[in-house]
């Protein structure tokens, strides 16, 4: 899908209080960003921000960074943060994922939301999928002990890819379902905003939690 241009986007990022211009520089100091030691859940490629929005809301004693490459998206989870005079809890990140053990520090993250993450479909663009065992082996440098990543999407063959390569990364499967709206977890779930329109369209929502085994 083509990302329709936002004019202005990359220097209202600039000049926003709510994004973390230097994001390498708080590796291992995010606590002093929060104000407090409080465990930090990360969404990466949060889009507009409907899901980690919702999760800083229910959850204040819980630190949330939301991770999105695009300027034109995250332009838009910035408006929104932006009229949540009460909140402390959220900030954005404008990055790839692809260097986030130079964000994070070992142990620093205690949770990783990948929600409807690109599919990247053509076999040689496998290793850029979130789920795959490059991205994991990033993921396992960062997490706390006991630390998991759960990921939702409604295709089917990025699932079934996502659960062959947590075996492969010998991760451990906390719980697995191929109708997350049908089933006993949905009663503390968070709908992303593609979310609501795959499964308004009547299609099924896949997800897993997962942790590494050691």
């Amino acid at each position: 899908m083509r990302l329709r241009n936002v004019t202005g986007s990359r220097e209202r990022i600039l000049e926003s209080e709510f994004v973390i211009k230097d994001e390498n520089a708080m590796k291992g100091k995010w606590h002093t960003v929060f104000g407090n030691k409080n465990p930090i859940h990360i969404e990466i490629g949060m889009g507009k921000g409907m899901f980690i929005l919702e999760q800083a809301r229910r959850h204040p004693d819980i630190n949330y960074i939301g991770i999105e490459k695009y300027s034109s998206v995250l332009i838009r989870a910035i408006d929104k943060r932006a009229q949540e005079t009460e909140m402390k809890n959220l900030y954005f990140i404008r990055m790839d994922a692809e260097y986030i053990e130079n964000v994070f520090e070992k142990g620093e993250v205690s949770y990783i939301y990948l929600n409807f993450s690109d599919p990247w479909p053509k076999d040689r663009h496998a290793k850029r999928r979130l789920t795959s065992v490059q991205f994991l082996s990033r993921y396992e440098k960062i997490l706390a002990t006991g630390g998991e990543v759960a990921f939702k999407t409604d295709n089917t063959g990025l699932f079934d890819f996502s659960l062959e390569q947590i075996e492969s990364a010998g991760w451990k499967i906390i719980n697995c379902t191929r109708d997350l709206h049908h089933s006993e977890y949905m009663a503390d779930n968070v709908m992303t905003e593609y979310e609501k329109k795959f499964s308004a369209a009547g299609n099924p929502i896949l997800r897993v939690v997962f942790q590494p085994k050691k």
